[in-house]
């Protein structure tokens, strides 16, 4: 946690203002039981009812501004806090953005949502509490047993050992509780993610008849994790029970021993009061500790697994290069490129070496698995190869300002993906400054001009993932937000595999004759979609078996060879 308290800096004000109004309303209830012994000694006492009506008048004054000091001290303990949260979401929202393909990979999606959500609400909570009661609460307890010293030295002791148990109680369910709630916080980790793969491909569920499998799998991880929210909530509801026993045994200590000092004249009937009322304010205080120390307990395991994240450093290193040599006889080479994904056992492409040139169409052919994919999401740096090297227009991919580097690359991810929002806003990602001419342009390059028309134009919305089109749709506009920047390099992965034939062929046509003439690769599994390209790289099993012309490749790739036999008629 103490590593997240620097996005509190911009809430330093509300942070030290809250515990002080906080601190100013605990030292009036201080004063509270001192007024109540008065007016039960010198008011009751002696049947003199203006004093106590002035007294009841103290006390209510007391109650009323103690009442609006609290009331300050809350709204500035909730502002911190509920900034200090959107804080800590940015900070982290922002560097999720920064970690590589591989660093995502290897945390995971659901734990990224579990720690974006569940764990800062929970970090939010103990800091919004701590503020309120982290200083009221010991300054209360050690107050009351100050003002009891003041009063009996001797009835006042029970406070002192009272307070130190009852600290070794909460110290030690703490220390016992905390690697539990971070127990707790990975197994609901697994619950999210079960969820969201189930809630992801429900027609996948459906279709193969597994609802019951998926119901049991998930029933399992959720019993999984009541089974760690019992066991931990058995250990920390120990605290109250202890607490009040504690308190309860001293109150009574306290009351005995008070009347015999009343019977020896050495303490009045009110200061027992005052005691007593004092052991009240120590009872209800560290109950609330209590409650602070398991809500800071939660609060400092979910810190922590957030903060871990924060500390992930990006693998890929950014470099600082924000120009390119348009003259390079070369857009990409591949030199030896070796690439495995984190914790698979082989690689998934290797050895892979080509060289392409600024205005080719190079196809890129294989079986599902084969590499195709792999291989250009090396090319915009998505992933770093294990060995070998990539340049970019004649310098390495690694030197190149990441940010700069992608602005030369646009692609089209192998499963279309649409944000919520009009189309103009999701073409304006592939270039922010973009006209309307130029996105009319762009839809009309990628053949989705009647999705647009029929949608009512660029201003249309566009539901969450593109839930309102059709996978052909999804996949033209992708196409022209790729190609809306004009981007010297442009990746098609399986972009056309939801359209049909025709509209598949218009549209390699307009790529074709794109006017920016742009290094091309088409990723597809079919035939038609590369035959007519410049040259086709023909991969296998991660391995690059063949390159060459579509009538080349007949002749001397047998990879290839079956792929064409298998899809087309005649040759």
């Amino acid at each position: 946690m103490f590593k997240l308290l620097k996005n509190l800096k911009q809430y330093t004000g509300e942070s030290l203002a809250g515990p002080v109004f906080k601190l100013i309303e605990a030292l009036l209830e201080l004063f509270v039981p001192l007024v109540v012994a008065d007016i039960i000694d010198n008011g009751i006492a002696f049947s003199d009812r203006g004093y106590i009506l002035r007294n009841c008048l103290l006390l209510a004054g007391l109650s009323l501004t103690g009442l609006l000091f609290s009331v300050i001290a809350q709204l500035f303990a909730a502002r911190a806090s509920s900034g200090f949260a959107a804080n800590v979401r940015s900070a982290l929202m922002r560097h999720i953005g920064t970690l590589s393909h591989s660093d995502m990979d290897r945390i995971g999606t659901s734990t990224l949502i579990t720690r974006m959500s569940a764990d800062i609400n929970q970090v939010q909570t103990a800091v919004n509490m701590g503020l309120r009661l982290l200083l009221r609460s010991p300054f209360v307890v050690f107050g009351a047993m100050i003002m009891a010293f003041g009063i009996d030295k001797k009835c006042a002791m029970v406070f002192l050992w009272v307070i130190i148990l009852l600290f070794i109680v909460v110290f030690s369910i703490m220390l016992v509780s905390l690697p539990l709630f971070r127990k707790i916080q990975s197994n609901l980790d697994k619950v999210t993610g079960i969820a969201r793969e189930n809630l992801n491909g429900a027609r996948v569920v459906r279709a193969f008849g597994l609802e019951d499998e998926e119901k049991a799998r998930f029933e399992g991880a959720a019993e999984t994790l009541l089974r760690s929210q019992l066991f931990t909530g058995r250990i920390s509801v120990l605290m109250g029970p202890v607490t009040y026993l504690l308190i309860n045994l001293a109150a009574i200590w306290l009351i005995w021993r008070g009347a015999l000092q009343v019977e020896g004249g050495i303490i009045s009937q009110g200061e027992v009061v005052a005691l007593c009322n004092y052991m009240s304010q120590v009872l209800v205080e560290l109950v609330k500790l209590a409650s602070l120390t398991i809500t800071i307990t939660k609060g400092l395991a979910c810190a922590n697994r957030v903060a871990s994240v924060l500390d992930t450093e990006n693998t890929l290193k950014n470099g600082t290069a924000k120009e390119h040599d348009e003259n390079s006889e070369y857009a990409v080479e591949f030199d030896d490129v070796t690439f495995s994904y984190p914790g698979t056992g082989g690689a998934s492409v290797e050895n892979i070496s080509f060289a392409a040139k600024k205005g080719e169409r190079i196809g890129v052919i294989g079986a599902t698995g084969s590499g195709k994919s792999t291989m250009v999401n090396l090319i915009p740096r998505l992933y770093d190869p294990d060995s070998g090297s990539i340049k970019i227009f004649g310098r390495s991919a690694g030197e190149y300002d990441t940010a700069y580097l992608r602005r030369l690359i646009g692609i089209t991810p192998q499963k279309a993906v649409l944000f919520r929002g009009s189309i103009a806003e999701n073409l304006r990602w592939g270039k922010p400054d973009a006209t309307e001419d130029e996105m009319n342009e762009a839809v009309r390059i990628a053949r989705a001009a009647d999705t647009v028309e029929a949608k009512g134009g660029l201003d249309a919305l566009i539901e969450q993932g593109g839930k309102n089109l059709s996978g052909g749709q999804r996949q033209r506009l992708c196409i022209a937000r790729a190609v809306i920047g004009k981007p010297p390099i442009l990746i098609l992965d399986d972009s056309s595999s939801a359209l049909d034939a025709a509209t598949d062929k218009a549209l390699r046509e307009e790529i074709a004759a794109l006017d920016f003439s742009p290094l091309v690769f088409i990723v597809s599994q079919r035939i038609s979609s590369v035959k007519d390209c410049d040259r086709i790289l023909v991969f296998d099993d991660g391995l690059l078996v063949g390159s060459g012309t579509h009538e080349h490749l007949l002749e001397s790739c047998p990879v290839y060879e079956e792929i064409a036999g298998s899809q087309l008629e005649t040759r």
